[in-house]
Formats: structure tokens, sequence, C-alpha cells
């Protein structure tokens, strides 16, 4: 056994809620508090000096300095696994061309995945664990990953085994998401339906067959895949044994109440979704995800966080990493803007990007520094958690801790 500290603040977000709104009085904060960590699993929390004593022959680690410590943070939605570089996009996008124009111009998810199927698997592997490693600086060790720049069954499947190297490369948790229904590629000659047919039989079960992913996600808008050819293939990637999750109501409301009625663990954007689909998604343990990145990236309004916090929602909040709405990669930096326009209290914020987060994964050990959860944890230079949000992410992260060691 190991404990860790004196920490002039252990924030535990134990016992809080996984739905709905949260004050910051129902935080619980240990002053001066340690972490008794026994290999990777959290033993207890408490007043440092207490818990030498009541463990008086584990060994001590001694933090030098003022510093903070709270639960690792968790990122629920990337796509880091991409070859090439959308600067132009963003450029046009800024100077008022369409998303349509941009995409006839040679941008869009199709210059993305030009890159990526012409990128070698080591440069893709080499830049993938440099985004990580990025990551982690922020204070983020549990890092969800996307397919969805092959688009075809030699290219998503060399994507999905990169992710899986990467994770043989880092002490970070990954979890891989297949996501070829990302839309239709220009070189597949066929539908829609067509095509997520495609990915029924002739992807899938390569990757369940390998076991390189055990979600799947579709992005369902005008641009991409419609609701009820949807709405199919959702039942029938459940079908072949894989968890699902949506990309909804980006632009257009009502896909997220398919991602509901199909038992999708998450669905995230969310940024045009109506009230109606609000108090749908409340009653239900599907996770909202709120993608602030790409808001920021488009210039689009956020994700209606507050009106799904107070309808009793999960509500969990993720970068959206990707090269082209999202590009900035900065959790903390989004989720401090996201929590200034929609009046987002620090805990639900934390919540939103701990514990909450987690659940959208299906990892339900992790988030929260209490007995038997996954020792994972960060600290930072400073005497107040506030500053974390309120220096919007210009306060960095000073130590990382996964499965209770220092990395």
């Amino acid at each position: 056994m190991k404990i860790i500290g004196p920490f002039r603040q252990v924030i535990t977000l134990a016992d809080l809620p996984l739905r709905g709104k949260l004050s910051d009085e129902q935080l619980e904060i240990i002053i001066d508090g340690g972490i008794a960590t026994d290999h990777n699993t959290i033993c207890k929390t408490g007043n440092f000096e207490a818990l030498k004593a009541e463990y008086p022959d584990a060994e001590t680690e001694t933090v030098e300095g003022v510093q903070i410590a709270l639960p690792a943070f968790v990122d629920s939605h990337t796509h880091i696994c991409f070859g090439g570089n959308r600067a132009n996009d963003f450029a046009m996008r800024n100077a008022g061309k369409t998303y349509l124009e941009i995409a006839e111009s040679g941008g869009g998810i199709w210059s993305s995945v030009q890159h990526t199927r012409s990128a070698s698997s080591e440069e893709l592997l080499n830049t993938l664990l440099e985004r990580i490693h990025f990551l982690i600086l922020l204070g983020i060790t549990t890092i969800e990953i996307k397919s969805g720049y092959g688009l075809d069954a030699e290219n998503e499947i060399k994507m999905l085994r990169i992710i899986r190297q990467a994770q043989q490369q880092t002490r970070a948790t990954l979890v891989p998401t297949c996501l070829s229904a990302h839309l239709k590629p220009r070189d597949f000659e066929g539908s829609n339906a067509e095509y997520l047919s495609y990915i029924l039989t002739e992807i899938l079960p390569k990757v369940k067959e390998e076991g390189l992913a055990r979600r799947v996600d579709i992005f369902i808008e005008k641009s991409a895949f419609q609701p009820e050819e949807s709405r199919e293939f959702l039942i029938k990637a459940k079908d072949l044994g894989f968890e699902i999750t949506v990309h909804a109501d980006q632009f257009t409301p009502g896909s997220s109440r398919i991602a509901v009625e199909t038992g999708a663990a998450s669905a995230d954007h969310l940024e045009a979704t109506i009230d109606e689909d609000i108090e749908f998604l409340a009653q239900s343990d599907t996770v909202a995800t709120a993608l602030p990145g790409a808001s920021l990236g488009l210039g689009e309004r956020f994700t209606p966080a507050r009106k799904l916090l107070d309808a009793g929602a999960i509500l969990a909040i993720a970068s959206d990493w990707n090269p082209g709405s999202a590009p900035m990669g900065n959790l903390i930096t989004q989720a401090a803007i996201l929590a200034t326009f929609e009046k987002l209290t620090a805990a639900e914020v934390l919540a939103g990007i701990t514990f909450r987060s987690a659940f959208a994964l299906g990892l339900e050990d992790r988030g929260r520094l209490t007995a038997g959860a996954k020792a994972d944890f960060i600290t930072f230079s400073t005497d107040n958690f506030q500053n974390i949000l309120y220096r919007q992410g210009s306060l960095k992260a000073d130590s990382v801790y996964i499965d209770g060691s220092k990395i």
C-alpha cells in the first residue's frame, strides 16, 4: 500500500449522482488530504496524517508544494487517428464558405479520408501517439478513439489496428470505436443502404474477429445517413454484439430519439436538439455528450447543456478532437467555455469530464476518488480547484497518476 499526499484539497466527486444538475456545495473536498492506493486501486481517501496513522506500514509518497488532486479526466469522443491537415477548411469557413463549398473544393471529411488512406501505418501510429501524449499532459487518461477516415474494409481495419498498437505503447486507456458509418465514401458504387450493408457484412465481422473494437458509431445527418436506415443499421450492429453510440442532432434534430430508442450508450453533439427530445434523453440512460470543440470550430450554437441537466439527463463533455470541425483538442478549455455560455457549475463540468464520461464508455470503475476505483488521478499546482476552470485551460496538470503510479 502507498499513501500519496498531502494535498491542499482532494476533490473526490464521491456520492455525486450520475444524472441531473449539481451544485458546488455537493462536492466532497478533503483538506490536507491523501490518497491511499494498493497497486492500481484506490483503497481510501482522507486526511493525509490520519491515513498514515491508520496504515503505519504503508509507503508514503510525499507531494512537494501546494497541490490539489482530483480524478483523471475522460475524453469520451475523439477522432485523433488521422492523416493530413485541414487548416484550409478552417480558413475557408471563416471566410464565409459553406460546408458544401468546402467539400466541393477538395476539403471536408473526404479530404481526411484521402490523407489517412495514403498515410503509412508508421506515420499514423506516430502522430496518434503524439496526440495521446498531448491529452495525457492535460490530465486525460482515458481516451475514446474512432475510426472513420478509412471508409473501406482495408483502411478501417488499418486504423483500428493502429489504435490497438498505440494501446501497447501508452499507459492511458484507449477505447476504440468503429465509425465506418461516418459517411458514404465517394468511391463506393452504391446507395447509402448498400454501404451500410457493406459495413455490416465486410467490416464489422472482421472487427469482431480480431477484437479491434466493441463499439460502433454512426453519423445521422442529412449530409451523412438518414434516420430510418441508421436505425436499422444500429439494430443490426447490436445484433452482432456491439455496443452502439450515435453522432446525433448536430445540425438537424431527431436522431437523438433514435439513439435512445435503440439503446445507444450515448448521443453525441446535440447542438440542434429540441426541447421534447431533451425530455426524451433525460428519461433514458443514454448519455448526452456535449462537444463544445465542434461548436467553436464551426461557429455553431452549443449543446443545450443547462436544459439537459435541469431535465435530469446524464451530461458528458468531450473534445471531438478531429482535423476538420474540432481541431483544438483541449478539453479543459472547451469545457470552461461551455460552462460560461451554458452556466454550468464546476461540479457539473468536473462530473461531465470524469465519471459521467466514463459511464458513456461503459467504464464505471473510474472518475471518482473512492475506495475500489481505478487509481487514475491528477494534480494541479494551485490551492483551489476552482482555478482549473477559471484559468480556462492555461493551468496545466502538474502530475498524472495512472494505476497509482506517477507517469
